[in-house]
């Protein structure tokens, strides 16, 4: 049996109205917090008040910031610390998806050291004890960073995506409430959904894997195939919104103690250079390309995808099963109305090339099964373009 190691520092509160008890939870860290938030808009603004009012009712001193943007860069999170500064705050709260989680991590590590969250990241300086402690509300079911020790961001100026990797990150509490997320819009919906298939098969991909691991992850893939579609047909219904809710906790806690691959390098590339394009929508994109690619080398893992998507496969050998998970991943990805390509989100045919290159910033290609060169690279984007 393959060793491995498993570390979680989360304490999760899970289920529904749980959102009630940030107030006690933040309290136990200081008087003083941050709210970090995307824009308060008219969808948005209820959910934020709410939350304020129950920050207050604990007697806790609460300044917003909502600020976030999709794909949260370096300026946004140098905001957001100069106002967690102003307040002297003891606690940062991310409430959201993961872009304000992940801007509330960053948060936490520059208000309390010197420059800016850039400088804090995986292969660089890493934080100190300083991190104030961090309270997670995830509003969505998709990014995992409630359980990870992973902040995303992005720096505009260099076009390039990156993240701060340290356990110091993990949220001391998260609060993953499924009321909150009935009233996510089918796009986020979808594409924070398959974000979560990409973490739990990726982590099966993934040289770190072990049997627990394993278990969880494809517990969260079984639950994404089942129920993903069916969340996206009846959005209000509580008992979807808890089980995708949950895979996502499953699939986060695999990419905390295990990580991704060659799809999310892909992916991460896309977002740094075209902010504009979801995670999610990044990964659906590249998928079938790179399934195409690497399920030669994962045959087991591969041919776990396409059972799991269609039972017709249960009928065949692992290697057919595994041949067909390219055809499975686009059925799926058709299904939950994610089958798109580089060039529909608006991607110059021009720069496959420095996207190829970016692709191979970050070293997540190189822990998948089959490694790609820079050439196999360029053909991974042409395909996926």
């Amino acid at each position: 049996m393959k060793a491995f190691n498993f570390f979680q520092d989360t304490k999760l509160v899970f289920g529904e109205g749980k959102v009630e008890e940030v107030g006690s939870i933040a309290s136990e860290y200081g008087n003083n917090c941050l709210l970090v938030t995307t824009q308060a808009n008219e969808a948005l603004r209820p959910l934020y008040d709410r939350v304020i009012k129950i920050l207050k009712k604990s007697d806790l001193n609460v300044a917003h910031f909502d600020g976030v943007t999709p794909n949260p860069t370096t300026d946004d999170i140098s905001r957001g610390a100069e106002m967690a500064n102003s307040i002297q705050a003891n606690v940062v709260i991310g409430l959201g998806g993961g872009s304000s989680m992940d801007a509330a991590k960053a948060i936490a590590v520059e208000v309390t050291h010197e420059g800016s969250s850039w400088d804090y990241l995986f292969y660089k300086t890493q934080p100190t004890e300083k991190t104030l402690p961090i309270v997670a509300i995830s509003t969505t079911s998709g990014t995992g960073s409630q359980v990870t020790q992973v902040s995303v961001v992005t720096n505009p100026r260099e076009r390039d995506k990156s993240a701060l990797y340290n356990n110091l990150l993990y949220p001391r509490v998260s609060i993953i409430d499924p009321e909150l997320m009935v009233s996510l819009p089918p796009f986020v919906t979808a594409t924070t959904g398959f974000d979560v298939f990409c973490h739990a098969f990726e982590s099966l991909l993934h040289p770190n894997r072990g049997a627990y691991i394993e278990l969880l992850a494809k517990e969260a893939i079984k639950i994404v195939s089942d129920h993903l579609p069916k969340v996206l047909a009846d959005p209000t219904n509580i008992e979807f919104r808890s089980k995708m809710a949950w895979a996502d906790t499953l699939a986060g806690l695999c990419i905390a103690n295990a990580g991704v691959t060659l799809p999310h390098g892909m992916g991460m590339a896309i977002g740094g250079m075209y902010p504009h394009v979801a995670h999610g929508q990044a990964l659906a994109i590249v998928y079938p390309a790179c399934t195409e690619y690497t399920w030669e080398n994962a045959v087991d893992q591969y041919a776990f995808l396409s059972r799991t998507f269609n039972c017709e496969m249960n009928g065949v050998g692992d290697y057919e099963a595994a041949g067909l998970a390219s055809d499975e991943i686009s059925k799926f990805l058709k299904k939950i109305d994610l089958q798109q390509k580089l060039e529909d989100v608006g991607m110059p045919e021009s720069e496959i090339g420095a996207l190829a290159k970016q692709s191979m910033v970050l070293p997540d290609y190189e822990n998948n099964p089959k490694v790609a060169t820079y050439n196999d690279m360029l053909e991974l984007v042409r395909a996926s373009y």
